[in-house]
């Protein structure tokens, strides 16, 4: 959890670059079709049998599967949703999804577009490229508040630091209008040479002069890494984490995942900070991108649904602070009159408590999203504000 970064283009090998299976030249990255993939939360320790695997499948369309409904063109409702990694329900398996939950109730397949990072943009781009393939009666786009960085961004490394193989494409505002910034990557390997592009990754990203640059160490920068006490509390915490695993055994004691997670929280909070100041000074563009979603529906003839979740990073803040966002929803709904909004957290009371709003999240793996328990309270405040 660097509060620092080191450098501006870390080299990228071939072994990384491997990684990246969801390489996409539109989108920058994207959910492939017919893929299954299992990833260990790290609920057990080396040598004792995996507890807890969760699964993730997408069909034949690249959306994540629904296994409550297959889709069937006969149905009352249809219903497809797309967004970043809340909207894909990362941390819990295909069928504790808040799209599983709500085909459940309605008897009807829901589609699954979410895209682990997304911003907003993304989002719509990859709806208006999916969309004639899948049609559906209403689409709702979710996504955290963290949208307005990533719609600000082209290059992730600037405001995530390490996040080096995610280039995207953005939307900008000229004078009113928006305009499409296309990604220069249109090959995997053209990620092996990223300084050559340094031009244009500068140019185009709003964190490079607003957070990275402030952010890149100088000589002597070893203070600036270990000054923060929050900081020597993170690393003594992912330290003894792996003392535990390599020797096989828990701490008495010390819940020490749960330590670490807390401690990245709280880590955090400067960039929740910057985020909140975004909304002050970015909205307009966040705005102008959900009008060309609604543009999108009144084109394409369906409900425009738009969902904020509330991400684990904001949870605490939020609760003390009220939402980084604003009346940024108020705003939608009174610009856009067809279009449906709903403030997830506003509706669940442990959002308003510091103590309680962690309950909502997975307590296990990575920590930052809701849970399968969550994800059904979703799907039944979804069902009951748009189709009651």
């Amino acid at each position: 959890m660097p509060t620092v970064v080191l450098e501006e283009f870390p080299e990228i090998d071939r072994a990384l670059l491997e990684k990246l299976s969801s390489f996409d030249a539109e989108l920058g990255w994207c959910p492939q079709p017919e893929q299954t993939k299992q990833k260990d939360t790290g609920d057990h320790l080396p040598g004792e049998e995996v507890r807890t695997v969760v699964e993730y499948s997408t069909d034949e369309y690249g959306s994540r599967v629904c296994p409550a409904a297959d889709r069937d063109e006969s149905t009352d409702i249809s219903i497809s949703t797309y967004g970043d990694s809340y909207c894909f329900c990362r941390e819990v398996d295909d069928d504790e999804t808040f799209q599983h939950h709500l085909a459940e109730k309605l008897d009807t397949h829901v589609g699954n577009y979410g895209g682990g990072n997304y911003g907003l943009d993304q989002a719509l781009m990859r709806l208006q490229r999916q969309y004639p393939e899948d049609p559906t009666d209403y689409v709702i786009v979710l996504v955290t508040a963290s949208s307005i960085a990533r719609i600000l961004s082209v290059w992730k490394h600037y405001q995530e630091f390490g996040n080096v193989l995610a280039v995207k494409p953005r939307y900008r505002l000229d004078d009113g209008s928006l305009e499409r910034v296309e990604t220069p990557i249109t090959e995997r390997e053209d990620l092996l040479d990223l300084e050559s592009y340094a031009e244009f990754l500068r140019s185009h990203d709003y964190h490079y002069d607003h957070w990275f640059k402030p952010h890149l160490a100088r000589f002597p920068y070893a203070t600036d890494l270990l000054a923060p006490p929050e900081q020597l509390r993170y690393l003594a915490a992912a330290g003894l984490e792996d003392v535990e695993g390599r020797l096989g055994v828990s701490l008495p004691g010390i819940d020490t995942a749960r330590a670490k997670t807390r401690s990245g929280v709280r880590l955090e909070q400067p960039r929740v900070r910057y985020h909140e100041e975004l909304y002050d000074r970015k909205a307009d563009l966040f705005e102008a991108i959900v009008g060309e979603f609604v543009d999108y529906a009144d084109q394409e003839e369906f409900t425009p649904v738009f969902a904020m979740a509330g991400q684990l990073r904001y949870a605490a803040y939020e609760a003390t602070h009220g939402p980084i966002y604003g009346d940024l929803l108020d705003r939608l709904d009174e610009r856009y009159p067809i279009l449906e909004t709903i403030d997830i957290p506003r509706h669940f009371e442990e959002a308003d408590d510091p103590e309680a709003v962690e309950s909502l999240y997975v307590q296990r793996g990575e920590g930052g999203h809701y849970s399968s328990t969550t994800n059904e309270r979703i799907a039944d405040l979804l069902a009951a504000e748009l189709f009651d």
